[in-house]
């Protein structure tokens, strides 16, 4: 009987410590001021599944940099703002010249994002990735001073032991060669021997945003560095999709097919910001003085290219919140004729996919372009919860099945873009650290509204009626995909 007392006694307090700590974190999640439907998302998890409900909060709910991190963006903040702000007096756009109807977009992103637009780039866009390594390898052969990588994924194999040979080279003839990837996404390379041959070569490699079992309570681990970015001498730089991966050798088991990406090459003004950015993510990451990246970094005012007024737009949990979400809602309220959107994951917020409802229903052709198959379970369930309204709101959906189409692009009314690696999901909204160029130039809207053509005709437009009729089992795993979409 005694130890059918003592363990009800335990059963007991055990229960209503639980309950206890679901509603300290309840007001926890409350009190964090996140948007309705993330909040409730988190709400639900905790009351719903316990133990591993607060459990996952804990480690997930909220955006720990770390301590060091933090202190390291506090430090860099102030230069950084210093720096940029210098920008607007050399490159200044004049809109009246230009179009004024950019200019809107144009604010919006400089006032949340803080960096302005910038004219007189040349801007060269890539959709095939044989050639987008061909250029990149052919400016490191061509470098005098600095090559500079960040990417989330470098993988090895392929094409990249090239990128990787033609780093080796550049530092042994004295360049000054830094490459910053991603911890978990770069895992198996930066534990490689082709890792390993580089830094014994002079090549700095490394890890962003490490994680591990002991730094769990401490530093969000699924935080991560999403940017794809190269510059060369401060004066070339390449960004777009396409991580340092071989799309021949590249998850060929994951059942979706050859990856299909693009990429934009810079020469211009608007390559400081992109070097800025690189240096911004270097010194968090590392332990490098500032002062020592400023007078090594080639982050230098660049000459006059081309006819491109170029907005580039780095984000991430230490910028404003949700400011790439601003801007890309901002862009969609703007189109009067014709909206194409490409991205690989889509798992648009309420108010994104209301504006690409409302965009619809004002006489906008809106067409959203997405993989047939994506490589995650339950971003491709929580994606088709949104598709019904969407197509019912007149949205053309087009289902790209020559492989994972993975490039990020949004072009209005053909006459100006946004180009990245920004996804329609709320991990790239408000989670990793992204960067998206606004490009106020008709003629380069074009040629990406070419690409996205292209796409278009390799992809077969979902029929509503199709839609509805799918297996009731399906509709309900989306619906309830749908309710955690705000956490994924």
């Amino acid at each position: 009987m005694l130890l059918f007392a003592i363990t009800d006694t335990l059963w007991s307090w055990g229960y209503w410590t639980h309950v206890a700590i679901q509603i300290v974190l309840t007001f926890r999640v409350v009190t964090q001021r996140l948007m309705t439907g993330e909040t409730l998302a988190w709400v639900m998890i905790i009351w719903v599944f316990p133990v591993i409900g607060p459990l996952a909060y804990l480690l997930f709910g909220e955006l720990r940099l770390g301590k060091r991190r933090a202190r390291r963006f506090a430090e860099l903040y102030p230069p950084i703002r210093r720096w940029l702000a210098e920008i607007p007096h050399r490159s200044l756009v004049d809109w009246s010249r230009l179009d004024p109807e950019f200019e809107p977009l144009s604010q919006m992103a400089e006032r949340t994002v803080g960096v302005p637009a910038q004219r007189g780039n040349l801007v060269q866009l890539i959709d095939d990735w044989q050639e987008a390594f061909d250029r990149i390898i052919a400016d490191v052969n061509a470098a005098e001073r600095t090559c500079h990588f960040e990417f989330y994924i470098w993988s090895n194999g392929g094409r990249t032991e090239e990128v990787a040979e033609a780093l080796i080279r550049a530092a042994r003839r004295g360049v000054v060669c830094r490459v910053l990837v991603d911890a978990m996404g770069s895992r198996a390379f930066l534990r490689s021997e082709t890792a390993e041959r580089m830094q014994d070569a002079g090549v700095h490699v490394h890890a962003a945003l490490p994680g591990g079992l002991l730094r769990l309570p401490f530093v969000r681990f699924d935080l991560r560095l999403h940017r794809k970015i190269v510059v060369i001498d401060g004066r070339i730089a390449h960004t777009g999709s396409l991580n340092l991966v071989d799309p021949r050798f590249f998850k060929r088991d994951a059942g979706v097919g050859q990856w299909v990406d693009a990429m934009v090459r810079l020469e211009g003004p608007a390559v400081e910001a992109l070097a800025i950015t690189f240096l911004a993510d270097w010194f968090v990451e590392t332990d490098e003085p500032l002062e020592a990246l400023q007078s090594t970094g080639d982050a230098h005012p660049q000459p006059s290219r081309g006819d491109c007024a170029v907005q580039v737009m780095p984000s991430g949990p230490a910028t404003s919140a949700h400011a790439v979400e601003q801007v890309l809602i901002t862009a969609i309220y703007s189109a009067h004729e014709e909206l194409v959107i490409t991205t690989p994951y889509f798992v648009p917020s309420e108010p994104l996919s209301l504006a690409l409802v409302a965009a619809a229903r004002r006489g906008v052709k809106v067409i959203l372009v997405l993989p047939a198959r994506v490589d995650s379970k339950l971003v491709k369930y929580a994606s088709g919860a949104f598709k019904g309204d969407l197509l019912e709101a007149g949205i053309r959906i087009a289902t790209f099945s020559d492989g994972l189409l993975h490039t990020k692009s949004v072009t209005i009314d053909r006459t100006h873009a946004l180009f990245g690696s920004v996804n329609l999901d709320p991990r790239s909204m408000r989670l990793n650290f992204e960067i998206l160029l606004a490009i106020y130039n008709r003629d380069f809207a074009a040629r990406l509204r070419d690409l996205q053509q292209q796409y278009i005709d390799q992809s077969l437009l979902l029929d509503y009626a199709a839609y509805q009729s799918r297996p009731r089992i399906r509709q309900t795993a989306e619906n309830f995909a749908r309710l955690l979409s705000p956490l994924l």
